[in-house]
């Protein structure tokens, strides 16, 4: 709120502003708008701007408008706030408006009010688009979401043949470094989140196996649904958080620094030198860190099956070995190549479709966690049940 920028040196006591009309004799069209008291914030007005416009326009025809004050005890901000919405109503209907009777600092605020136009859209619509509207939005959108995953897809499935052919381009360094980030960075969380599990999925199955006495099977428990499952799902989880999610932050950055436009200038395919070294890497560590996980959480439902359960280590560890198979494992590592795909996919795809600011960063990789997971989890449950069907 703007201070009072002009104060009468005769202060009035009543703290209420007014303001009234008066138009001149018949034939010259004129209305005469004089403010008077106090109009400042928080001060009461006698008249509500709607009620003088509705008065000037139920009135004689105008031709002019003179905006006088007689008698200001003091202003702020508010007076004229007030003047403006008059004002815009003379321009709309086209009457001229004499504000020569206004104290110099009103004049000067109107004028600085009335400089810049107003940018067109700038005000909120107060009718909210119908529910039908939103929906078409909605349909628009996805359509061109998928339009640009299939042509991502074509891309990076070009830059893969390229690879395999050997006239790829790209550093190697650059394949060694997201090597690095995708696989021996990632081990503390990994250790971490897969021990867990495989803790949870030993109590959650110890607490209705007890009940048989049944509880060397939590072996089978834990190495089954860690191996075919929970490793994989896991891992393909905190890999879309931490890393996928990384790769849309750098892509995105790169983009609002008009680095990627300097690589096509170059002549320099950016899916094939940015994009292509990201998925090779994870689609390269992920099956080893699931592989890692399935240990992982192994080991937790060892640590619960042997310390709260009477089951000894070497019986947990045969149980675990007569329940789990090669085919087990086949199935976990099958997954892993996949979520690492996507995960790349989603990732690289939402980075290089950034846009020019730092807050479409952000969504960028928030957008690439959220289809990370998506794709993930649908994955899976096809994987899932195509298993099933052929009895695998």
């Amino acid at each position: 709120m703007l201070q009072p920028l002009q104060m009468n040196s005769n202060p009035r006591h009543d703290n209420t502003g007014e303001v009234g009309i008066v138009y001149k004799a018949a034939g010259e069209d004129t209305a005469t708008l004089q403010f008077t008291g106090v109009w400042i914030q928080g001060a009461a007005v006698a008249k509500p701007v709607g009620t003088v416009i509705a008065e000037l326009s139920s009135g004689q025809r105008l031709c002019r408008v003179l905006l006088q004050t007689h008698d200001l005890t003091e202003w702020d901000s508010r007076l004229p706030a007030y003047l403006v919405q008059i004002v815009d109503w003379c321009q709309q209907k086209g009457i001229p408006v004499d504000v020569s009777g206004l104290p110099e600092g009103v004049q000067g605020l109107l004028t600085l009010a009335r400089a810049v136009p107003e940018r067109s859209g700038a005000r909120r619509s107060e009718r909210g688009a119908s529910m039908l509207a939103e929906v078409g939005k909605t349909v628009l959108h996805g359509l061109k979401d998928a339009k640009g995953l299939v042509y991502f897809i074509g891309e990076a499935i070009l830059a893969v043949v390229a690879f395999l052919r050997g006239k790829a381009r790209f550093r190697p360094v650059d394949l060694v470094l997201c090597i690095q980030d995708a696989g021996p960075s990632a081990l503390p969380i990994v250790t971490l989140i897969s021990l867990l599990v495989g803790l949870i999925l030993a109590f959650v199955g110890a607490v209705q196996l007890s009940m048989f006495g049944a509880q060397i099977y939590i072996a089978d428990l834990v190495g089954l649904g860690t191996v075919r499952e929970m490793g994989a799902l896991m891992t393909a989880v905190i890999m879309s958080g931490r890393t996928g999610a990384a790769y849309a932050a750098q892509l995105g950055t790169m983009n609002v620094n008009s680095e990627i436009d300097a690589l096509k200038t170059m002549g320099i395919s950016p899916v094939e030198f940015l994009v292509l070294p990201r998925i090779l890497a994870l689609v390269l560590m992920m099956p080893l860190l699931a592989l890692y996980a399935d240990l992982m959480g192994i080991i937790g439902g060892a640590l619960v099956t042997v310390s709260v359960f009477d089951v000894s280590l070497i019986q947990y560890y045969n149980e675990t070995r007569r329940a789990v198979h090669l085919h087990d494992f086949g199935i976990g590592i099958g997954k892993s190549l996949v979520f690492a795909i996507l995960i790349a996919v989603a990732g690289c795809m939402r980075g290089m479709q950034c846009g020019r600011s730092a807050s479409a960063v952000g969504d960028a990789a928030t957008a690439a966690v959220v289809n990370s997971i998506v794709y993930i989890v649908v994955a899976d449950s096809l994987i899932t049940l195509i298993c099933s069907r052929l009895g695998i």
